[in-house]
């Protein structure tokens, strides 16, 4: 089984639910630790209200954007540079590169590395690709991130959670994040693949609403952001009831709702960072 950095792949009670109003805001401690806000978003290749989605993802105020089916295809590096410039985001990696899964950054992060990563074709299906990068925030706190979009095929599905897995290993950071759209749900193998070493956001410490899919009548929870075992999840979920972001703006965006989650990232005395 794979073992991603940090992970145990233990069983936690899950904390007290997070009240709307009290998900932490980013900050940098004085212990070299951060508290970073993530947003995971599959944004169907901004097909739907590009100014909602704008709207949406600035209320949420992350410091890093996961995004899922960026845009692909005749001028997609366009298309994801207005994105980023709108949202007050930069562009890191991915997009057509990664086939879909993009990772966009606040000017707060620092980006040490970057990196598409292609995962086996199988014929008739579409090619997936996953978005990674390490990101420093402060002098010493380092993340490594994916961003993923697996099958719609379960075999093919659970193959890629392993690889997911896999790459988050051999990133060299403890604390790592998996954020994407599963295309499975909590008691899918691939899904529980992947919480089986990471741990899952909103079972750990649920904060806003469950489901993500569909945005208009959500009933499925198939977005997700998981960590290893060094980060500490402070509040995860759809952000339902967070101010700037309403009902109308969350169904007009795109296809599925969001997955927000503030994170703290301990330091870390590796590469460029200094404790």
């Amino acid at each position: 089984m794979s073992t991603a950095a940090g992970g145990t792949g233990e069983e936690r009670p899950a904390a007290a639910p997070v009240a709307v109003e009290d998900l932490p805001a980013s900050r940098t401690e004085p212990d070299g630790s951060a508290v970073v806000r993530l947003l995971g978003y599959n944004v169907r290749s901004l097909r739907d209200d590009t100014e909602a989605l704008v709207r949406v993802i600035r209320a949420c105020a992350p410091d890093i954007v996961c995004v899922q089916e960026a845009p692909r295809f005749f001028r997609w590096r366009k298309h994801a540079a207005r994105l980023a410039r709108a949202a007050d985001l930069v562009y890191v990696t991915g997009g057509a590169t990664a086939t879909g899964p993009m990772i966009l950054t606040s000017l707060r992060a620092h980006v040490e590395r970057g990196e598409d990563v292609l995962l086996p074709h199988t014929p008739g299906l579409h090619r997936r690709g996953l978005a990674t990068a390490v990101l420093r925030f402060g002098p010493s706190a380092r993340l490594a991130v994916i961003s993923c979009h697996l099958s719609l095929a379960e075999r093919e599905r659970y193959a890629q959670a392993g690889m997911v897995l896999d790459r988050l290993a051999g990133m060299g950071v403890a604390a790592g994040v998996v954020a994407g759209d599963l295309n499975d749900e909590p008691d899918g193998r691939a899904f529980r693949r992947l919480a089986g070493t990471l741990r899952d956001g909103w079972a750990t410490r649920p904060w806003g609403g469950e489901h993500t899919s569909p945005a208009d009548g959500p009933r499925k929870r198939i977005d997700a952001v998981l960590v290893t075992e060094a980060v500490e999840v402070l509040g995860c979920g759809v952000p339902v009831g967070l101010p700037g972001v309403t009902e109308a703006d969350l169904r007009a965006a795109t296809d599925h709702l969001p997955v927000l989650a503030a994170l703290r990232v301990p330091a870390d005395p590796g590469p460029g960072g200094a404790v």
